[in-house]
């Protein structure tokens, strides 16, 4: 089935629909399981944060004028008896503050003029922590679609929670098409060294995927279309989305489109409007009643990353519940040509003047802009980039668990 090609935007909408369209069912998980996952639901605080009055330092909880005789002392974990007039009690950050404290003296601040007694000069600024201060029993702390990590998963525990309900990493899965790849060591004698196989787990990972445990980057597949159709088989009955590289051209060794056709594949997105990228294609594939998807991804190494960005970051979205996020804006530094009735996703770094300016080395078989880049400067159809324009930023996730 051949479909027209669409426009980049659209492209990427088509690319989210799909996957939202067959988003899992959500999953309770221990807190120590739900780094990299999504929240299914919001994270409404199961109690006051903090539950009760909390010293905030280390020193003297005390009621009344000094000096004040020190009546005990609360350590963190303990239920302090209420403070009299005139006493003290000797407190650990983290205690709990005793019923009656007026002032809270740090113990750098505290003198001793005679054994058990404290005196000293309390700061204007509370030393406790009140009840709900940082939130309020049953206040949503974060929606449902934010990724978790391990902040979310310390304050997930910080407010009572044991699990949380969230929808699962996409597994993925990819696979290199081209035998004439080398595999280790430098290029030469006609044969490129595969780039693209070492780095795809790291980027799907950072856009909140999960490479398949003992399913490493296979290939190169032989440039056949028995090799293709195995492969792809394979992967399917391990991933929920594989990844392919090279292959998705119509040239004599191009088995990827004859071999999805084999499987019963449906096609998504067959080519997009966007230069660098061409071509690439999202296809949904029935795996044992279950869909699947085959992100097929260019050869070149600069055009693949535009097809991740462009397809796979916003299927992976989809499927767990994240936002298709609209994009931030950046301002151009210096001019960028556009690619007439394409799409130009341009590599750019934001320098510290806060303009972005246009990569060297970009060619779409390159790689040496992609690894110092910010990410890519949209220019739309039919337009230029001119020093001064705001346009939008495809940013490139450079740390895990960026939001696409």
């Amino acid at each position: 089935m051949t479909l027209t090609a669409p426009d980049w935007g659209d492209a990427r909408a088509q690319a989210y629909r799909a996957g939202a369209e067959t988003r899992p069912e959500p999953m309770d998980v221990p807190l120590t399981d739900a780094d990299g996952t999504t929240l299914a639901t919001p994270l409404v605080t199961l109690t006051d944060l903090p539950a009760f009055p909390t010293s905030s330092v280390d020193g003297f909880a005390v009621r009344g004028d000094g000096p004040w005789r020190v009546a005990g002392r609360v350590l963190a974990g303990q239920v302090p008896d209420p403070l009299a007039p005139g006493t003290a009690m000797e407190i650990a950050t983290g205690a709990m503050v005793p019923a009656g404290t007026e002032q809270v003296i740090r113990v750098e601040h505290s003198e001793t003029p005679q054994p058990g007694y404290v005196t000293g000069q309390p700061r204007p600024q509370k030393d406790w922590r009140e009840i709900g201060e940082e939130a309020v029993k049953g206040e949503q702390l974060l929606p449902a679609g934010a990724p978790v990590t391990p902040g979310v998963i310390g304050l997930a525990a910080s407010c009572g929670y044991d699990t949380l309900m969230v929808y699962p990493q996409p597994r993925v899965a990819v696979l290199v098409f081209g035998d004439e790849l080398a595999t280790s060591g430098p290029p030469g004698d006609g044969r490129v060294r595969d780039s693209l196989g070492p780095a795809m787990p790291a980027w799907l990972r950072r856009l909140g995927a999960q490479p398949v445990p003992g399913l490493a980057p296979r290939g190169p597949v032989a440039d056949t279309l028995e090799a293709h159709v195995s492969a792809v088989s394979e992967a399917l009955a391990e991933a929920d989305i594989v990844c392919t590289t090279g292959g998705t051209m119509h040239g004599p060794v191009d088995h990827l489109h004859p071999a999805l056709e084999e499987l019963g594949a449906t096609y998504l997105v067959n080519t997009v409007r966007v230069r660098p990228g061409f071509p690439m294609l999202l296809a949904r594939v029935t795996h044992h009643g279950r869909p699947r998807f085959v992100a097929g991804l260019p050869g070149n190494p600069q055009s693949a990353i535009v097809a991740m960005m462009s397809l796979v970051a916003p299927l992976i979205a989809g499927l767990t519940g994240r936002e298709l996020t609209s994009l931030p804006r950046i301002r151009l530094g210096a001019p960028i040509r556009g690619r007439g009735e394409f799409t130009h996703l341009a590599l750019v770094r934001v320098h510290p003047d806060g303009l972005a300016y246009p990569l060297p080395h970009a060619g779409s078989a390159m790689l040496r802009g992609v690894a110092s880049a910010d990410g890519f400067a949209v220019i739309p159809p039919g337009e230029v980039g001119s020093p001064g324009d705001e346009v939008e930023l495809v940013p490139l996730p450079l740390f895990p668990m960026e939001l696409p």
